[in-house]
């Protein structure tokens, strides 16, 4: 697997640095600690379609799912953020299966599909995806 391209620490100022790490930390504790209590957590907004979509589609397919929403188009866009640069993932919804971030909307859809989802959490493990 290859490895994200990131800003190396030592090339960050340590007052930067320091801004960093304390960058809606409440907000980061929340979503890790619901990551790693619950077997699926969605991460969304409210108004967004994708994570609608979603979250349909794990009711549809009976998953029981925990739900982090952190405001809209219009607002909470920094607590957002900070989620964003926490998972690498740059957009929402963000699922989390066992601990492991599996992508959106496409890619949980397609775990969902080709029974991977359902198999890995009556497993205890996240699922292996491909592509």
């Amino acid at each position: 697997m290859t490895t994200r391209p990131l800003l190396e620490e030592r090339a960050v100022a340590p007052a930067a640095l320091a801004k960093m790490q304390t960058f809606h930390a409440p907000v980061l504790g929340e979503v890790q600690e619901a990551v790693r209590r619950d077997a699926v957590v969605v991460v969304g907004m409210a108004q967004n379609p994708h994570v609608r979509k979603v979250r349909v589609a794990l009711r549809e397919a009976g998953i029981a799912h925990t739900y982090l929403e952190y405001g809209s188009y219009f607002s909470r866009w920094r607590e957002r953020l900070a989620i964003k640069l926490w998972t690498g993932w740059p957009t929402f919804p963000q699922v989390f299966v066992h601990g492991v971030l599996i992508g959106g909307e496409d890619l949980t859809k397609a775990a969902i599909a080709d029974g991977s989802l359902t198999s890995s959490l009556a497993a205890g493990a996240a699922p292996a995806l491909s592509g």
